[in-house]
């Protein structure tokens, strides 16, 4: 939607103060359409805008320790589902063993995020190692093993009947990917080396239901391949670091991979606020058009309090978003020059539904009340 209603004005007090300086203090949060690509307002409040009392009914953030679930299954396609629409999922994989079967996805482009672990990927391309920190993007219909070295946590995320691009810079978005970056498969000797003539089964996922196919020799039994499709590989850390020195950054700025109904977007180590007192970016916010999921994968989460390594949150559209109360003043307005959090944002513009069969001791019921009286906390 391009032909938006935008009306450019302000009203009243516009200025951020935390500390009551001169005026009222105020918290800004900014208000936006097409994930903060459409119009946008800051509004700025008396008040903390996720300072509220009670929250009741269906609509309300979510956040999970994603690694006490147990591991398995020996098929990653039946991995724990945590959050799905018609458009995308996202499941959750912990592995130590080799596959000893191939996994191949029909419904889908698969983005594997390595949370934990190391270990070696074979495929129809050839073959690549993986460490923490990769994202791996598996083609719709590309079939693939994995054989760890070590305990190891992916994070897989499915474009139902979709692809997975890069941002595209003429619509607002800015791609903080560099093409070079990318690791490709190689047919190399650990590739040749693992083909042989034994039965081999492909596990295909198809419209949901796993399906099998044999073969009496290994299908990964490519010599070579040419053209531009393939199996990509990129860390967080081979990503460009955007550093806007106080100027407003959007979770736009940091969009890394896009389809046609949600983004992934990367936050990685960045400049701070700094000891000035004031906010430079609103942190409090309302992505109306989008429903969030975040993963936290290393660091100090300076918006968050009590999220650690390994756990995600959940924030429907509907309601404001920001920082805990103790977060916003001891992290954020006196926030370090560097941060050191890395964590993997899903804003999908369909609406997510969170899979009820989670464990209850993997969701952190009493979530939703860590901004209760916020005020007075600060």
């Amino acid at each position: 939607m391009t032909n938006w209603i935008r009306v450019p004005s302000s009203e009243g007090q516009c200025v951020t103060r935390p500390d009551g300086q001169g005026a009222h203090k105020t918290y800004q949060r900014e208000v936006g359409r097409a994930g903060f690509q459409g119009p946008a307002a800051q509004i700025y409040h008396r008040h903390p805008p996720a300072g509220w009392a009670t929250f009741e009914g269906p609509l309300r953030p979510r956040a999970f320790s994603l690694g006490k679930l147990s591991p398995g299954p020996a098929c990653p396609l039946q991995a724990r589902r945590v959050l799905h629409n018609d458009k995308m999922e996202l499941r959750y994989w912990k592995t130590e063993s080799k596959m000893h079967a191939l996994a191949r996805n029909a419904d889908g482009d698969t983005l594997m995020f390595v949370h934990d672990g190391a270990g070696e990927l074979f495929c129809e391309y050839g073959h690549l190692s993986y460490g923490d920190g990769d994202y791996i993007l598996l083609p719709r219909g590309t079939a693939w093993r994995i054989e760890p070295k070590e305990s190891s946590e992916f994070m897989m995320i499915e474009a139902t009947s979709d692809a997975f691009r890069l941002p595209d810079r003429s619509s607002g978005g800015e791609s903080v990917v560099d093409p070079m970056s990318f690791t490709l498969p190689r047919i190399d000797d650990a590739f040749i080396a693992q083909q042989d003539e034994a039965f081999w089964e492909i596990h295909i996922k198809r419209n949901g239901h796993v399906s099998t196919l044999t073969y009496p020799f290994n299908p990964l039994d490519a010599l070579g391949w040419e053209g531009d499709l393939c199996v990509v590989k990129l860390n967080w850390r081979d990503i460009v670091k955007r550093r806007t020195d106080g100027l407003r950054s959007t979770p736009a700025a940091h969009c890394t991979f896009v389809s046609d109904t949600f983004t992934v977007s990367t936050f990685i180590p960045k400049v701070g606020e700094g000891e000035s007192g004031v906010m430079r970016v609103p942190f409090y916010h309302s992505n109306e058009d989008a429903d969030e999921f975040i993963f936290y994968h290393r660091g100090e989460f300076y918006s968050r309090g009590d999220i650690k390594a390994g756990m995600a949150t959940f924030h429907p559209s509907g309601f404001p978003h920001g920082p805990h109360p103790s977060a916003y003043q001891d992290k954020m307005i006196k926030a370090p020059v560097e941060t050191d959090e890395v964590a993997i944002m899903i804003d999908s513009r369909v609406f997510l539904n969170v899979d009820e069969t989670i464990p209850d001791g993997a969701e952190w019921k009493a979530y939703v009340k860590t901004w209760e009286k916020a005020e007075e906390t600060l």
